[in-house]
């Protein structure tokens, strides 16, 4: 009986004493519980996490006064007649130095062999129809740079909305634990954000997930790019540019410039449309809303779904300005009617300037071809010339206001009404609202209807009335 009470005792607390796995494994548990609010999400294998995006440069380096888009909030103290950020003129360098030779050729042949000169009276025929054509080029294409910034301020207002919508607007169901609450609508507002980011990408003919700004925000998105993107993921990495190449990028020739749609050109599998699909889930998002009765006023309703076509409508806008380029007929005429006259200018001008028909050829050249190839450059607002619409930044400003939207405490929404800094009858009375809660009904009545006398009187003395001591602000008045 001993023994065996001996073993039953021994058998009751064999399980109580340390386990050193144990304890290892509890400690790891513990350890990853307290490490979880520091934990980041899973980085793409295949482009690096970049948590802040925003630009931190302090000053312009020399890549950026010739890369794009220029960006709006750097500010220069030249002159804007000298400022190269912006300017046209690397991709000037080139035919203008062409200009200045044949120019010179013809100048000296004229002058020293035989005169080639001919009646200016070409030069004012053909000047017409230059001028025209460059005015129809350029008006076009700024037409479709002012409507592309239009698209993008429409997609900025939607979104300021439809995050109103998903974290004002939108109830908690009682029934769901407010952790999980507030985590969906801030995934919902996420998507918003994404949708801009993946509609820049798409502009650019960027069709995967994982770029750095992106891939964090569709990662858990079931998306024919996500797909894609884990298939062939070295589609994804941007191959560096040789020197010659970047150089002649930058000076504008053509054969330096690469296809803008290789990348979906060499696709071995279905891109699908990630902008469209990411509205999907903002569809489905507000579908739930309305289910379960999170959106209970029917305005809020039409709100978010009107705002949703705004969406759409914004996708198919870009996508329209982006493939809508002026016929090539007229962009190809116009080229060579524009070089044709500057090729013919020193023609007209030798014989009554001479010599000066050099610097003279080389002038009218810089204005003219200058028009030239602004309109080509802005043609496209949504591409990475310096001239270009800051797609980047649009993107960022949509993301940090939708941030500003979620901030707002929904606990307590009607705080402000009785903070002490409420003062709601100033410059009449600066007592807060609490104070004027200590005070009769009638008392409150009489000083909101004799507010509008008592600011009159305030204000006279700006136009040479005297001021009374008793006409001062302040509570005793009221």
């Amino acid at each position: 009986m001993a023994d065996g009470g001996a073993a039953e005792v021994a058998t009751t607390f064999e399980p109580s004493k340390p386990n050193v796995r144990t304890l290892d494994t509890q400690t790891k548990h513990a350890t990853g519980q307290a490490q979880l609010e520091n934990v980041r999400s899973p980085t793409s294998p295949v482009v690096p996490s970049m948590p802040f995006t925003l630009p931190r440069h302090s000053s312009l380096d020399i890549d950026d006064y010739f890369t794009g888009p220029r960006d709006i909030s750097k500010h220069s103290k030249w002159p804007i007649f000298l400022q190269m950020h912006g300017s046209i003129l690397p991709k000037m360098i080139l035919p203008l130095l062409f200009i200045a030779g044949w120019s010179t050729a013809i100048t000296v042949i004229s002058l020293r062999v035989h005169n080639l000169g001919v009646q200016s009276v070409l030069l004012t025929i053909t000047g017409f129809v230059v001028g025209l054509g460059l005015s129809f080029r350029n008006s076009t294409a700024y037409e479709r740079y002012a409507e592309g910034r239009k698209y993008w301020a429409s997609l900025v207002t939607a979104s300021q909305v439809l995050g109103r919508v998903f974290w004002i607007h939108g109830l908690d169901r009682p029934d769901t634990d407010p952790r999980e609450s507030l985590l969906k609508k801030l995934s919902s507002m996420n998507l918003l954000v994404a949708f801009a980011v993946a509609l820049k990408h798409s502009l650019r003919f960027e069709p995967y997930a994982a770029y750095p700004d992106l891939q964090n925000l569709v990662g858990h998105l079931d998306t024919f790019a996500k797909e894609a993107t884990n298939k062939d993921a070295s589609s994804v990495a941007v191959p560096k540019k040789n020197f010659f190449k970047g150089v002649g990028e930058y000076l504008g020739i053509s054969f330096a410039a690469s296809n803008p749609r290789k990348t979906l050109k060499k696709a071995t599998r279905p891109l699908g449309n990630l902008p469209l699909e990411i509205l999907n889930h903002i569809a489905v998002t507000i579908d739930q809303m309305a289910r379960h009765d999170q959106l209970q006023v029917s305005m809020q309703q039409t709100l978010a779904y009107n705002n949703l076509v705004v969406l759409n409508d914004v996708m198919t806008g870009c996508e329209r300005v982006l493939n809508t380029p002026l016929p090539i007929a007229y962009s190809i005429a116009i080229s060579q009617i524009t070089w044709l006259y500057v090729v013919l200018l020193p023609f007209q001008l030798v014989n009554y300037v001479e010599w000066v028909t050099i610097p003279a050829t080389l002038a009218a050249a810089y204005i003219i071809l200058g028009l030239l190839f602004i309109g080509r450059e802005i043609e496209n607002p949504f591409g990475q010339d310096v001239n270009d619409l800051p797609l980047d930044g649009f993107c960022d400003q949509i993301a940090a206001e939708l941030d500003i939207i979620a901030s707002y405490d929904m606990q307590n929404p009607y705080g402000f009404f009785f903070n002490p800094e409420n003062m709601p009858l100033y410059p009449v009375s600066a007592a807060s609202a609490g104070a004027w809660m200590q005070r009769s009904e009638e008392k409150l009545r009489q000083a909101i209807k004799t507010k509008p006398t008592t600011t009159f009187e305030w204000r006279r003395p700006r136009s040479g009335h005297h001021q009374s001591s008793s006409d001062k602000p302040g509570d005793e008045n009221v």
